[in-house]
């Protein structure tokens, strides 16, 4: 049996996520290529049918990341991102998937060495929970 590779959905935050992963990728540093990045404008625009999405379609794990509260080019979109990833999390274990497979994280643009350490947490964690056992199960 060969060993558990999880794919992970990043949402990224334009301003200063998707930048320090710029800044990761001009740097060398390395994570593992289990993530699949789509930028966005901001946190606060991650709708909840997104992450589920993602998660029914084959996803392991999702990582929402966006700038430091209070440091939103948005005013309050990562405020409206942490109350909406809270009442996702707390809806995700009734359908029998483990809220660890959702994180949300503060990275500035020029934190390229978190990004590159919160990736590589986030793929240990998503790999040791092992594959959606409910992929099996569903139908799309």
């Amino acid at each position: 049996m060969e060993e558990f590779e999880p794919t992970i959905i990043a949402f990224f935050c334009n301003w200063c996520t998707y930048t320090a992963a710029d800044l990761a990728g001009t740097s060398r540093l390395s994570y593992p290529p289990n993530i699949k990045i789509v930028r966005m404008m901001c946190t606060g625009m991650v709708d909840p049918k997104y992450i589920i999405k993602a998660l029914l379609q084959g996803a392991d794990g999702v990582l929402v990341s966006g700038c430091h509260p209070g440091d939103c080019h948005y005013i309050n979109g990562n405020f409206k991102a942490r109350r909406r990833i809270k009442l996702l999390k707390a809806v995700l274990d009734p359908f029998g998937l483990e809220k660890e497979r959702v994180r949300l994280t503060w990275i500035g643009a020029s934190d390229g060495h978190k990004l590159s350490e919160t990736i590589n947490e986030m793929v240990a964690q998503v790999k040791a929970l092992g594959p959606i056992e409910t992929k099996k199960t569903m139908v799309i």
